[in-house]
């Protein structure tokens, strides 16, 4: 079975027949047999040329780079191969008229909310009150009910993650108090932990969406852009409380990830130095591997592949085959 190959060290990616290579700087090199990756996260300074891409499109393999700070720079996404006109006119309709596209974004809203919930009534039933939280989200979910437009429902959704954030003081221990959600540049701990393994779940999705037909240009909760795969941000919503935030709470709450230790600041910005980076990966992959016994497929599935059924869903509900019930977690 494929896996995720995570490439934290500086070198270069070579081809050799079948096989690729990483050759690190002064290190023997370590080869990766092609057959076995599903999709290359690239966050070392790395130089490989166009026969290797060309090689990695024939073989359907997309690659992930980030940034020296661990951002999200971009995506080398393969020609499609699992191309659907008809899927593809389905998906623009459900875009264009407005009561088909707010039925999704509100689904994506929905199953967002209910997972942000859940983490909060879970870690109040362990003695960390957010009772408060949880009270003022369900209310802001309510009153976005009302939403006409995207736009209005991101409005309300902008509110329910800001008011979620103010838990994380009572959930995590920290010597900081985390003050609220900055992006670019993150400012401290908690901000780059949450910059970071949201950028990894936007990739994630984005593989998952490579290997069905969808496009992922066209989006319903985000709007579509150039130059960006918002059909990810879409579906990174779901999962990133139940994967993303799971982490960061895990880490920081057990000291495996700590301020002294794996951060760095430099003129106001923070960041993961490479040991921070290399654990956090590590912990985002063994997410992505565990398992949960699915009750409708009566089997085990990964939680990556639970992103690849979302997709599945997704177009039953285009197609028509079944409503778009976005995932609540039931485990």
């Amino acid at each position: 079975m494929s896996r995720n190959y995570y490439i934290t060290q500086p070198g270069r990616l070579r081809r050799k027949d079948n096989t690729l290579y990483l050759e690190p700087e002064a290190a023997p090199r370590i080869p990766i047999p092609v057959e076995d990756i599903d999709a290359l996260y690239l966050y070392g300074e790395l130089d490989l040329n166009t026969k290797l891409m060309n090689f990695l499109a024939q073989k359907h393999i997309p690659f992930h780079v980030f940034n020296y700070y661990g951002y999200y720079s971009g995506s080398y996404y393969p020609r499609e191969y699992l191309n659907s006109g008809s899927l593809l006119v389905k998906q623009v309709q459900h875009y264009e008229k407005r009561e088909k596209r707010m039925e999704l974004a509100r689904e994506f809203v929905a199953s967002a909310v209910f997972n942000i919930l859940k983490i909060l009534r879970y870690h109040t039933n362990r003695g960390k009150d957010c009772a408060a939280q949880i009270e003022e989200i369900e209310k802001i979910a309510a009153d976005s009910r009302a939403a006409k437009n995207t736009n209005e429902l991101m409005g309300y959704e902008g509110l329910i993650r800001d008011t979620y954030y103010t838990a994380f003081n009572t959930i995590l221990t920290l010597k900081t108090p985390f003050e609220k959600r900055v992006r670019r540049p993150a400012d401290n701990p908690i901000n780059t932990a949450i910059s970071f393994g949201n950028s990894m779940m936007y990739a994630a999705c984005l593989t998952e969406i490579y290997r069905t037909q969808l496009n992922p240009t066209i989006s319903f909760l985000h709007e579509p852009g150039d130059r960006r795969f918002s059909l990810s941000l879409d579906l990174a919503e779901i999962f990133k409380p139940l994967i993303v935030d799971r982490i960061i709470f895990r880490l920081f709450n057990r000291g495996q990830l700590n301020e002294a230790k794996h951060f760095e600041t430099e003129v106001g910005a923070c960041y993961l130095n490479e040991k921070g980076r290399k654990l956090f990966i590590a912990a985002f992959d063994e997410q992505l591997k565990q398992t949960i016994a699915h009750r409708k497929l009566k089997r085990k599935v990964s939680y990556q592949r639970l992103i690849r059924l979302e997709c599945y869903k997704l177009i039953k509900h285009l197609v028509r085959m079944e409503p778009y019930q976005a995932l609540r977690p039931w485990w």
